[in-house]
Protein backbone atom coordinates (compact mmCIF):
# COMPACT_ATOMS: atom_id res chain seq x y z
CA UNK A 1 0.00 0.00 0.00
CA UNK A 2 1.11 3.72 -0.37
CA UNK A 3 2.09 5.88 1.83
CA UNK A 4 0.55 8.60 0.99
CA UNK A 5 -1.70 8.74 -2.68
CA UNK A 6 -2.63 11.87 -4.34
CA UNK A 7 -6.27 11.35 -6.57
CA UNK A 8 -6.94 14.24 -8.70
CA UNK A 9 -6.04 17.15 -5.92
CA UNK A 10 -6.18 20.58 -6.46
CA UNK A 11 -5.20 23.05 -4.36
CA UNK A 12 -5.42 26.89 -3.98
CA UNK A 13 -3.26 29.60 -2.69
CA UNK A 14 -5.52 33.09 -1.44
CA UNK A 15 -8.00 32.39 -3.82
CA UNK A 16 -6.60 30.90 -6.64
CA UNK A 17 -5.64 27.40 -7.29
CA UNK A 18 -2.28 26.83 -7.70
CA UNK A 19 -1.56 23.27 -9.00
CA UNK A 20 -4.73 21.11 -10.00
CA UNK A 21 -5.41 17.49 -10.79
CA UNK A 22 -2.66 15.94 -9.16
CA UNK A 23 -2.49 11.84 -9.89
CA UNK A 24 0.89 10.64 -8.06
CA UNK A 25 1.57 7.78 -4.97
CA UNK A 26 4.76 7.97 -2.94
CA UNK A 27 5.87 4.13 -1.90
CA UNK A 28 7.84 3.38 1.16
CA UNK A 29 11.55 3.37 0.54
CA UNK A 30 10.68 5.89 -2.72
CA UNK A 31 12.73 9.01 -3.33
CA UNK A 32 10.10 11.67 -5.25
CA UNK A 33 12.16 14.63 -6.04
CA UNK A 34 9.03 17.36 -7.22
CA UNK A 35 10.57 19.78 -9.51
CA UNK A 36 8.99 23.12 -11.17
CA UNK A 37 9.93 26.43 -12.14
CA UNK A 38 9.02 29.07 -9.44
CA UNK A 39 5.64 29.45 -8.09
CA UNK A 40 4.45 26.23 -9.89
CA UNK A 41 2.92 25.36 -6.64
CA UNK A 42 6.01 22.94 -5.25
CA UNK A 43 5.95 24.23 -1.63
CA UNK A 44 2.29 24.61 -1.41
CA UNK A 45 2.08 20.43 -2.14
CA UNK A 46 4.42 19.72 0.20
CA UNK A 47 2.38 21.84 3.17
CA UNK A 48 -0.97 20.02 1.42
CA UNK A 49 1.04 16.52 2.42
CA UNK A 50 1.60 18.10 6.06
CA UNK A 51 -2.35 18.88 6.31
CA UNK A 52 -0.80 22.02 6.53
CA UNK A 53 -3.50 23.31 3.82
CA UNK A 54 -6.71 22.20 2.52
CA UNK A 55 -7.51 20.59 -0.64
CA UNK A 56 -9.77 21.95 -2.77
CA UNK A 57 -10.67 19.17 -4.90
CA UNK A 58 -9.92 15.54 -4.64
CA UNK A 59 -8.37 13.93 -1.92
CA UNK A 60 -4.78 12.65 0.00
CA UNK A 61 -4.78 9.74 1.37
CA UNK A 62 -2.40 8.04 3.71
CA UNK A 63 -1.47 4.22 3.93
CA UNK A 64 -0.04 1.45 5.70
CA UNK A 65 -0.66 3.22 9.18
CA UNK A 66 1.21 6.82 8.31
CA UNK A 67 0.02 9.71 10.28
CA UNK A 68 0.06 13.37 9.44
CA UNK A 69 2.12 14.16 12.14
CA UNK A 70 4.86 11.32 11.97
CA UNK A 71 6.14 12.87 8.81
CA UNK A 72 9.39 14.42 9.48
CA UNK A 73 9.80 18.05 7.89
CA UNK A 74 12.73 20.53 6.90
CA UNK A 75 11.27 23.74 5.66
CA UNK A 76 12.76 25.92 3.60
CA UNK A 77 15.26 28.29 5.39
CA UNK A 78 13.15 31.52 5.18
CA UNK A 79 10.50 29.38 7.27
CA UNK A 80 13.03 28.90 9.98
CA UNK A 81 13.80 30.38 12.97
CA UNK A 82 17.82 30.20 12.18
CA UNK A 83 18.75 32.16 15.75
CA UNK A 84 17.15 29.64 18.08
CA UNK A 85 18.91 30.07 21.89
CA UNK A 86 18.80 26.70 22.58
CA UNK A 87 21.54 23.59 22.51
CA UNK A 88 21.72 21.48 19.52
CA UNK A 89 20.47 18.61 21.67
CA UNK A 90 17.53 20.25 22.96
CA UNK A 91 16.42 21.53 18.71
CA UNK A 92 16.95 17.91 17.72
CA UNK A 93 15.22 16.33 20.93
CA UNK A 94 12.17 18.94 20.03
CA UNK A 95 11.20 16.94 16.77
CA UNK A 96 9.70 14.24 19.52
CA UNK A 97 7.03 16.74 20.55
CA UNK A 98 4.47 15.50 17.91
CA UNK A 99 4.78 12.19 18.99
CA UNK A 100 4.62 13.08 22.71
CA UNK A 101 0.85 13.65 23.30
CA UNK A 102 0.24 14.79 26.54
CA UNK A 103 3.18 13.68 27.99
CA UNK A 104 4.64 16.74 30.03
CA UNK A 105 7.85 15.42 29.69
CA UNK A 106 10.26 13.69 27.06
CA UNK A 107 10.73 10.18 27.97
CA UNK A 108 14.02 7.75 28.25
CA UNK A 109 12.58 6.55 24.59
CA UNK A 110 12.42 9.94 23.30
CA UNK A 111 16.15 11.05 24.39
CA UNK A 112 17.59 7.89 23.11
CA UNK A 113 16.32 8.76 19.71
CA UNK A 114 17.57 12.08 19.41
CA UNK A 115 21.18 10.92 20.92
CA UNK A 116 20.80 8.29 17.76
CA UNK A 117 19.88 10.83 15.48
CA UNK A 118 22.87 12.81 16.68
CA UNK A 119 25.49 10.07 15.89
CA UNK A 120 23.60 9.33 12.57
CA UNK A 121 24.35 12.44 11.03
CA UNK A 122 27.76 12.84 12.55
CA UNK A 123 27.13 15.81 15.14
CA UNK A 124 27.39 14.42 18.13
CA UNK A 125 30.32 16.43 18.99
CA UNK A 126 27.72 19.38 18.63
CA UNK A 127 25.17 18.45 20.63
CA UNK A 128 26.08 20.93 23.83
CA UNK A 129 26.63 23.88 21.47
CA UNK A 130 24.37 26.56 21.04
CA UNK A 131 22.05 26.02 17.62
CA UNK A 132 22.61 29.62 16.45
CA UNK A 133 26.43 30.07 16.97
CA UNK A 134 26.79 27.27 14.13
CA UNK A 135 27.50 27.04 10.12
CA UNK A 136 24.76 27.03 8.05
CA UNK A 137 25.97 23.27 6.80
CA UNK A 138 25.62 22.66 10.35
CA UNK A 139 22.81 23.95 11.22
CA UNK A 140 20.66 21.80 8.51
CA UNK A 141 22.43 18.67 9.70
CA UNK A 142 21.05 19.27 13.14
CA UNK A 143 17.44 20.63 11.50
CA UNK A 144 17.51 16.79 9.65
CA UNK A 145 18.60 15.22 12.82
CA UNK A 146 15.14 16.88 14.21
CA UNK A 147 13.31 15.85 11.38
CA UNK A 148 14.21 12.29 12.16
CA UNK A 149 13.28 12.47 15.28
CA UNK A 150 9.45 13.01 14.26
CA UNK A 151 9.21 10.05 12.02
CA UNK A 152 10.54 6.41 11.12
CA UNK A 153 9.00 6.16 7.56
CA UNK A 154 9.03 9.60 5.41
CA UNK A 155 10.94 12.66 5.18
CA UNK A 156 9.59 15.96 3.32
CA UNK A 157 12.38 18.45 2.30
CA UNK A 158 11.44 21.91 1.08
CA UNK A 159 14.81 23.11 -0.68
CA UNK A 160 17.34 21.83 1.63
CA UNK A 161 20.34 23.10 0.14
CA UNK A 162 19.71 26.46 -0.19
CA UNK A 163 22.33 28.71 0.40
CA UNK A 164 24.99 26.15 0.99
CA UNK A 165 28.37 25.84 -0.35
CA UNK A 166 28.81 23.30 -3.17
CA UNK A 167 30.85 21.04 -0.88
CA UNK A 168 28.24 21.41 1.83
CA UNK A 169 25.61 20.48 -0.67
CA UNK A 170 27.45 17.20 -1.93
CA UNK A 171 27.71 15.86 1.56
CA UNK A 172 24.13 17.10 2.37
CA UNK A 173 23.03 14.94 -0.71
CA UNK A 174 25.28 12.10 0.38
CA UNK A 175 23.42 12.20 3.95
CA UNK A 176 20.04 12.10 1.99
CA UNK A 177 20.88 9.09 0.08
CA UNK A 178 22.33 7.45 3.18
CA UNK A 179 18.99 7.70 4.97
CA UNK A 180 16.62 6.92 2.32
CA UNK A 181 18.72 3.71 1.55
CA UNK A 182 20.06 2.38 5.16
CA UNK A 183 16.99 3.76 7.07
CA UNK A 184 14.29 3.13 4.09
CA UNK A 185 12.80 6.19 4.96
CA UNK A 186 11.07 7.59 1.90
CA UNK A 187 12.19 10.84 1.01
CA UNK A 188 10.21 13.64 -0.63
CA UNK A 189 12.38 16.84 -1.60
CA UNK A 190 11.29 20.33 -3.23
CA UNK A 191 14.71 21.36 -5.03
CA UNK A 192 15.64 23.82 -8.06
CA UNK A 193 18.78 21.64 -8.33
CA UNK A 194 17.25 19.18 -11.10
CA UNK A 195 20.60 17.56 -11.77
CA UNK A 196 21.58 16.38 -8.72
CA UNK A 197 17.68 15.48 -8.41
CA UNK A 198 17.58 12.98 -11.68
CA UNK A 199 20.51 11.22 -10.34
CA UNK A 200 19.49 10.78 -6.87
CA UNK A 201 16.01 10.03 -7.20
CA UNK A 202 13.76 7.01 -7.82
CA UNK A 203 10.69 9.46 -9.09
CA UNK A 204 10.34 12.74 -10.54
CA UNK A 205 7.18 14.70 -10.42
CA UNK A 206 7.41 17.82 -12.24
CA UNK A 207 5.00 20.53 -11.76
CA UNK A 208 3.98 23.74 -13.87
CA UNK A 209 0.54 24.67 -12.36
CA UNK A 210 -0.58 20.46 -13.64
CA UNK A 211 1.07 17.56 -13.16
CA UNK A 212 3.41 17.75 -16.62
CA UNK A 213 5.26 14.24 -15.49
CA UNK A 214 5.29 11.38 -13.15
CA UNK A 215 7.04 8.75 -13.18
CA UNK A 216 10.68 6.69 -12.03
CA UNK A 217 14.13 9.41 -12.93
CA UNK A 218 15.00 6.86 -15.71
CA UNK A 219 11.73 7.35 -17.62
CA UNK A 220 12.16 11.21 -17.09
CA UNK A 221 15.62 11.78 -18.92
CA UNK A 222 13.72 10.09 -21.87
CA UNK A 223 10.42 12.23 -21.64
CA UNK A 224 9.88 15.38 -23.49
CA UNK A 225 9.30 17.56 -20.33
CA UNK A 226 12.68 15.85 -18.63
CA UNK A 227 14.83 16.44 -21.95
CA UNK A 228 13.77 20.24 -21.77
CA UNK A 229 14.18 20.78 -18.54
CA UNK A 230 17.13 19.45 -17.98
CA UNK A 231 18.35 21.10 -21.32
CA UNK A 232 18.07 24.66 -19.76
CA UNK A 233 15.57 25.46 -22.34
CA UNK A 234 14.14 29.06 -21.78
CA UNK A 235 10.62 27.87 -22.95
CA UNK A 236 8.59 25.50 -20.87
CA UNK A 237 6.47 22.91 -21.91
CA UNK A 238 2.82 23.26 -21.18
CA UNK A 239 0.63 21.76 -23.12
CA UNK A 240 -0.26 18.05 -22.34
CA UNK A 241 1.46 16.29 -19.46
CA UNK A 242 3.27 12.44 -19.03
CA UNK A 243 2.55 10.44 -17.01
CA UNK A 244 3.91 7.34 -15.96
CA UNK A 245 2.43 5.68 -12.49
Amino acid sequence: MALIRCENVSIGYEGQTVVRELDFSINVGDYLCIVGENGSGKSTLVKSLLGLKNVEKGRIIYGDGLKKNEIGYLPQQTDVQRDFPASVYEVVLSGRLNSRGFKPFYTAADKSMAAEKLELLGISDLAGMCFRDLSGGQKQRVLLARALCATKTMLLLDEPVTGLDPIVTAEFYQLIRRINHDEKIAVVMVSHDIESAVEDASHILHLQEKMLFFGSAEEYRESRVGKSFLSGAEHSVSDGGESNV
